[in-house]
């Protein structure tokens, strides 16, 4: 919010609303004239969707892991 309040000069509320739904993937909702809103839509873009897939990784792991036990799946190693 406080990136888009100062590098766009959007109020508040029209921070919010823009950060909201980069994170969502929807894209930037106001008309950023000025080329260091923009670097910092992108910057913020690729660092929300990175943290957001590193965070699914690790929330989803240990069920994906429990359920490759369930289905008695191996990892190909031979234990020789």
């Amino acid at each position: 919010m406080v990136g888009y309040h100062y590098t766009a000069g959007l109020s508040w509320l029209d921070s919010l609303y823009n950060s909201s739904m980069i994170l969502t993937g929807m894209g930037p909702v106001n008309i950023l004239i000025n080329d260091s809103a923009k670097w910092f839509a992108l910057f913020y873009a690729l660092c929300s969707g990175v943290a957001f897939l590193t965070m699914a990784g690790v929330l989803l792991a240990p069920m994906i892991h429990r359920i490759l036990h369930i289905l008695h799946v191996e990892d190909g190693r031979s234990d020789l």
